[in-house]
């Protein structure tokens, strides 16, 4: 299910994507990026609808990802 960005609290917003910005495996490269320019990077990518915020109420999971993968669903 996804979830509007828009309907989230802006901490709850900054949080979700501080979080999602410091998981594993979400390094950006060689170059080392800080934190706040990841958390703006992600939160353009919301603001035009490339990201969503995608919730998996079955394991009650949030995750970011690309809009274009839940074309098919």
């Amino acid at each position: 299910m996804i979830i509007p960005f828009t309907e989230l609290a802006p901490d709850t917003l900054r949080n979700l994507l501080e979080e999602y910005a410091t998981r594993e495996g979400t390094e950006y490269g060689e170059r080392e990026i800080g934190l706040d320019q990841k958390v703006t990077s992600l939160r353009c990518q919301l603001e035009s609808g490339e990201v969503v915020i995608w919730f998996e109420p079955g394991e009650e999971s949030v995750n970011l990802v690309l809009a274009r993968e839940l074309d098919g669903l």
